[in-house]
């Protein structure tokens, strides 16, 4: 199964890559694979590296909400 985490841009770079934020953790992804501009404030998609799609902000809070409940979930059943 592959998973797309959604991400804020906090720096567009010269060379098509961007800097995110990705649940705290922040990250250089290329932007060659987007089909429409991006810009610092956006959220976007990232998969192995690449900016993928890019995301309302509310939709993209939501998804991490869903991500983090797995976590806790996942940590549970660990310490279990």
């Amino acid at each position: 199964m592959c998973l797309s985490i959604p991400s804020k841009v906090v720096e567009v770079r010269e060379d098509n890559t961007a800097v995110v934020d990705t649940m705290g953790v922040r990250r250089v992804v290329s932007l060659d694979l987007m089909q429409e501009p991006v810009k610092e404030n956006d959220w976007v998609l990232i998969h192995v590296g690449f900016a993928i799609q890019k995301l309302d902000e509310e939709e993209a809070l939501r998804s991490l909400e869903l991500f983090e409940e797995i976590l806790s979930m996942e940590e549970s059943y660990e310490n279990y």
